[in-house]
């Protein structure tokens, strides 16, 4: 009996121990400063965004939607931190991303778009699983496209081309000049080496490899490219392109590497970008001199002869 005894208040007390570490300290310790970049409901005549979040609550929409973005959200937006929702409590952030993540979706449409989407999801999102909200008062409907009008309206985006938050670092450890001739050129060897049989040797994206490929590799001579910061570059080098052939070069390149090429594919981009029109465009092969193998007797250069 004695031993049934220890064994309870064993328990007992990992129980506790639990508790205090994962849910009691952190509500005692854990205390973010505001950082600025929260939501900012501001309340007009025609509407209260704060009663929004309720009735956005009170509808269940955080079932279906996030609202934060984290370092792994690739795509979502700026990343929040704790900061930001230090006001909002209970927080309802959602914890599934079935329908869009919303953190930052204030003013990406206008209101009446954000409203028509509420009556009739598909008339607008063919296919979308959404709940109509037509039910809902004009007084709530309001109030509610006002709260989604606000999400992430203090998180501002400086740039339109930015490098994932984490690559902000990796320019403070850069020691390659990214902007002199100097480095593009020990840079081109890499770009020929790794990049130009997709790509091409003048970067139009006319490789012999690109004939193969349904996803073509981009035309780097489009003066589009001109507005990429170095930081973003380093990332798509680093990690290629979703969706496409594009290697993660991090994994076969060193960090001076990857800096020596964004110098050299920063040097690529034109006044005017120059179209691959056809097949005649593509780069040719050239023929290499390799050496005779032991008893070999096909060469695919030379027909078979």
């Amino acid at each position: 009996m004695k031993g049934y005894r220890l064994g309870a208040i064993g328990i007992v007390i990992t129980f506790f121990t639990i508790i205090t570490t994962t849910v009691l300290l952190p509500m005692i310790l854990f205390n973010p400063k505001p950082t600025g970049h929260g939501n900012n409901y501001i309340e007009t005549v025609q509407a209260n965004p704060a009663r929004g979040r309720q009735i956005f609550v009170r509808e269940g929409c955080f079932y279906c939607h996030t609202q934060f973005t984290r370092l792994q959200d690739r795509g979502y937006g700026p990343l929040v931190r704790a900061g930001d929702y230090v006001y909002e409590t209970p927080h309802q952030l959602g914890t599934a991303r079935t329908g869009p993540d919303l953190t930052n979706e204030g003013g990406k449409f206008p209101s009446q778009w954000q409203k028509a989407h509420l009556i009739n999801p598909r008339a607008l999102k063919p296919g979308s699983i959404m709940p109509s909200f037509s039910y809902l008062s004009d007084h709530d409907m309001n109030d509610l496209v006002a709260y989604v009008q606000t999400l992430g309206n203090e998180r501002k985006v400086t740039h339109y081309v930015e490098a994932p938050e984490e690559y902000k670092a990796s320019l403070a450890r850069k020691t390659v000049d990214t902007s002199s001739d100097a480095s593009g050129n020990a840079g081109r060897g890499l770009y020929t080496q790794n990049c130009a049989a997709c790509h091409g040797q003048s970067g139009r994206g006319n490789g012999p490899n690109s004939v193969s490929l349904e996803k073509k590799p981009a035309n780097l001579t489009r003066p589009f490219y001109k507005q990429y910061p170095d930081d973003f570059w380093f990332y798509r080098i680093t990690e290629g392109v979703p969706g496409t052939r594009m290697p993660r070069f991090g994994e076969v390149l060193t960090e001076e590497q990857r800096w020596y090429l964004v110098a050299y594919v920063k040097t690529l981009q034109q006044k005017n970008e120059q179209t691959v029109d056809n097949l005649s465009e593509l780069d040719k092969i050239e023929q290499v001199k390799l050496p005779v193998l032991t008893e070999q007797e096909w060469e695919p250069a030379s027909g078979g002869d």
